[in-house]
């Protein structure tokens, strides 16, 4: 197959596809379903929690909540082109299905925590494993068992957890690299 052949087969499978996953939340997903509402409400009401942060190191927090939200985007829609985690209820199919997670419920998580470790000179390593517990084991399984995620070809809540701690000690490590470098250094004046 010569180089244009391939890119007019892709466009037209995309569209394609496009098309079966608009079908697909036009029927399932819509503003009439309960199950769109506990999306919605996944996003909006971690946001509400922002109201509790640090005001003064909100470029911190907001830079390490921000790297969670990043790492976990890019790690989920790989799992999603790849059929390993599949979100079956979505706020819009033109965005990534896992947008409220990903966007809100995580990155929200973790800032909170990185900011409470932080203020109370508590682990963040042994919090991160905790909270990532309640988020994969408690969480997940309502999700799972309400119907908005699904696990296949071999993945399971143990994977999640693992990159969720991975994806939060990076934004860690992140975030304290970005602190040293605009921090000036006390002892070098």
């Amino acid at each position: 197959m010569r180089y244009r052949e391939y890119w007019n087969q892709i466009q037209e499978k995309r569209e394609e596809l496009n098309s079966l996953i608009s079908s697909y939340w036009s029927d399932y997903s819509h503003l009439g379903t309960w199950e769109l509402w506990v999306v919605v409400s996944l996003l909006v009401l971690p946001l509400c929690l922002l109201y509790f942060i640090d005001r003064t190191r909100i470029f911190e927090l907001f830079c390490f909540g921000y790297t969670i939200h990043l790492l976990w985007t890019y790690i989920d829609l790989i799992l999603e082109n790849y059929n390993y985690l599949i979100h079956t209820r979505f706020i819009t199919p033109l965005l990534p299905f896992a947008l409220t997670v990903t966007t809100s419920l995580l990155p929200v998580g973790f800032l909170l925590l990185y900011q409470y470790c932080t203020n109370h000179k508590k682990n963040f390593y042994i919090y991160t494993v905790l909270l990532s517990a309640v988020f994969v084991f408690i969480f997940m399984s309502l999700e799972e068992a309400m119907g908005l995620v699904e696990f296949e070809r071999g993945m399971n809540q143990f994977y999640i957890l693992l990159i969720d701690i991975v994806i939060a000690y990076l934004s860690y490590w992140f975030t304290a690299g970005i602190k040293r470098f605009i921090t000036p250094d006390v002892e070098n004046g």
